[in-house]
């Protein structure tokens, strides 16, 4: 016989959430601290431009 699960507590829930968008907004830090690296010029991230991938394909 099928029986109900107990309910989560908010707190529980909210600690998951919590945790959900704390990875979120690092992932987001990450993009951007890239992209303004990239922009400077002093970046050691190399990415393929649209030639290399290309040639890369023949």
């Amino acid at each position: 016989m099928a029986v109900p699960k107990k309910k989560t507590s908010k707190s529980k829930r909210d600690k998951r959430k919590a945790t959900w968008k704390h990875k979120a907004v690092v992932e987001a830090q990450k993009a951007l601290s890239l992209g303004k690296s990239i922009l400077s010029g002093r970046s050691k991230f190399v990415y393929p431009t649209k030639e290399e991938e290309d040639e890369s394909e023949e």
